[in-house]
C-alpha cells in the first residue's frame, strides 16, 4: 500500500506535467502557425480568382476538378510540378528508402502504398521489419559500444593512462558526431537547395522519428540526383540512429568518469603507476556497461 501510494503521488504531478507540456506547445504552435496559413489560404483564394479572370473559357468547378486532380496526385506519390520524365517514387533507391522509413517508423508520410496488395504487404512488413531494426540498432550499438570503450576496467590502470582513454574516447565520440549528425545536414542543403537551418531541420525530424515528410531528400523534379542517393540517405538513418543510442548511453558513462578523473587530478596531479586510493576520495568503483 505504501508503494502504492508513493507511485500515485507521482503519476499525477507528472500527468499533469505532461498535459500542461501539450497545451504549451498547442498554445505556441497556433500563435506562430495560424496566421501564416490564413495567408497562405487567401493568397490561394486570390490565384484561383486571378487565373478565371485571365482564362475565361475555364469556370469555377473544372478549376477545382483540375486541383481535386493535382490533391489526389500529391497524395500518392506523384509530383505535379514538371512531367511525366520526372524520377519514379518506385524504382529501387526510392523504394529502398521507402522501406527503412517504415522498419525505422519514421514515415515521412509524402508516400504511401496505393495498391490493396501494397498496403496488406505494407503491414505485415512493418510486423517483423520494426522488431527486427530495433534487434538491429540495439546489436549495432552493443558492437559499437565494446570497440569504443571498456571503462569498467580503467581503475585498475595508472592514471595518466585513464585520462588518455578518456580523451581518446571523448574525441571519437566527437567526430562520429559530426560525422554522422553535422556532416550530412550539411551536404544535404548543398545537394537539396535548402538553407542551412531547414537541413538541421531535417535532420532532426528524422532521426527523431517524428517524419512530417515537409522535408525530404531527393524529390525536387528539377535536379537530377545519382541512382544511389535515396538509398545512401536510408543507410544514413540507419547508421545515425545506431549512433545516437551509443551516444545515449556512453555519454553519461564518460560524463561520471570524467568526474570522478577529476577529482583524482585535483587530490594527486598527474603521475605514473596505478591511482592510489586517497584518503577522502573514492576509489572509482566499476561501472559495467548494460547492454
Amino acid at each position: 500500500m505504501p508503494r502504492a501510494r508513493l507511485c500515485s503521488s507521482r503519476a499525477l504531478p507528472l500527468l499533469l506535467a505532461y498535459i500542461c507540456y501539450l497545451l504549451l506547445g498547442a498554445t505556441v504552435f497556433r500563435l506562430l502557425e495560424k496566421p501564416a496559413e490564413a495567408e497562405s489560404r487567401d493568397q490561394f483564394q486570390l490565384e484561383k480568382l486571378h487565373f478565371l479572370e485571365n482564362y475565361t473559357c475555364l469556370d469555377r468547378w473544372a478549376l477545382e476538378q483540375f486541383v481535386q486532380v493535382i490533391l489526389e496526385a500529391w497524395v500518392k506519390g506523384v509530383n505535379p510540378k514538371g512531367n511525366s520524365t520526372n524520377p519514379s517514387n518506385w524504382d529501387f533507391g526510392s523504394s529502398f528508402f521507402f522501406a527503412g522509413t517504415v522498419v525505422t517508423t519514421i514515415g515521412y508520410g509524402n508516400l504511401a502504398p496505393s495498391t490493396k496488395a501494397g498496403q496488406v504487404f505494407c503491414v505485415f512488413y512493418a510486423l517483423v521489419g520494426i522488431p527486427l531494426n530495433v534487434v538491429f540498432l540495439n546489436n549495432l550499438g552493443t558492437g559499437l559500444r565494446a570497440h569504443l570503450a571498456t571503462l569498467e576496467r580503467w581503475e585498475e590502470r595508472p592514471l595518466r593512462s585513464q585520462l588518455l582513454q578518456v580523451l581518446g574516447l571523448g574525441l571519437g565520440l566527437t567526430l562520429g558526431t559530426l560525422a554522422t549528425l553535422v556532416v550530412p545536414p550539411v551536404a544535404f542543403s548543398h545537394v537539396e537547395g535548402w538553407s542551412l537551418s531547414e537541413g538541421f531541420y531535417f535532420t532532426f525530424i528524422t532521426l527523431s522519428t517524428i517524419g512530417f515528410g515537409d522535408y525530404v531528400v531527393g524529390r525536387d523534379p528539377s535536379k537530377h540526383y545519382v541512382s544511389v542517393y535515396r538509398s545512401l540517405a536510408a543507410l544514413w538513418i540507419l547508421l545515425s540512429l545506431a549512433w545516437l543510442a551509443l551516444l545515449f548511453s556512453l555519454g553519461p558513462l564518460l560524463l561520471h568518469r570524467c568526474s570522478q578523473l577529476w577529482l583524482l587530478v585535483r587530490g594527486l596531479g598527474l603521475q605514473e603507476g596505478p591511482a592510489p586510493d586517497p584518503e577522502g576520495l573514492p576509489r572509482p568503483q566499476k561501472s559495467p556497461i548494460s547492454a
